[in-house]
């Protein structure tokens, strides 16, 4: 067991994120452990990851490809946690395409956990925005059984988005 991966399981977030910044070298391991399937710590890993980086980090940005297709087949934990970080780099060519396709699954899953929809929900707003032409497909994914099984807040939540967009 590696000293992070002691530290994802034994401490406190606060603890975790002041270690990562006082060892940079070990910034690498945690992308490559937010990438993976070795659990808990790759749940873990891409939850502190999101804390740790700035917007458009390049650290993190490099692996957009790589994180976009690890969401595929994880925990919904680490899948909310993978989502949260594409939101906050810059995405664009195919990466961007093979992201919008996989947030549209997520978000279309209605039995999935709603912090998990919303998330990939955020993603494909991100996307939209950058990408007008896409627009259009927005009335389809906010049609009311999109929405039924969301918990209040997540609904709340992205009821405020889609008037927003005026969509409705």
């Amino acid at each position: 067991m590696t000293e992070l991966e002691h530290l994802l399981t034994h401490a406190h977030k606060a603890k975790m994120v002041a270690w990562i910044e006082a060892h940079p070298e070990n910034f690498e391991e945690m992308i490559q452990l937010a990438l993976s399937d070795k659990l808990p710590y790759s749940w873990r890993s891409a939850w502190l990851l999101w804390d740790c980086m700035e917007p458009n980090d390049p650290r993190v940005s490099k692996y957009a490809i790589e994180l976009t297709e690890a969401i595929k087949g994880k925990a919904d934990n680490q899948v909310r946690e993978l989502f949260k970080i594409l939101q906050m780099i810059y995405i664009d060519g195919e990466a961007e395409g093979k992201l919008f396709d996989i947030a549209v699954e997520y978000w279309t899953k209605i039995n999935k956990k709603p912090a998990v929809r919303l998330n990939a929900f955020k993603v494909i707003l991100k996307i939209v925005e950058k990408n007008p032409e896409l627009y259009d497909e927005l009335s389809f994914l906010v049609e009311e059984h999109y929405l039924e099984d969301l918990s209040p807040g997540v609904k709340h939540s992205i009821n405020k988005m889609i008037k927003t967009l005026k969509l409705t």
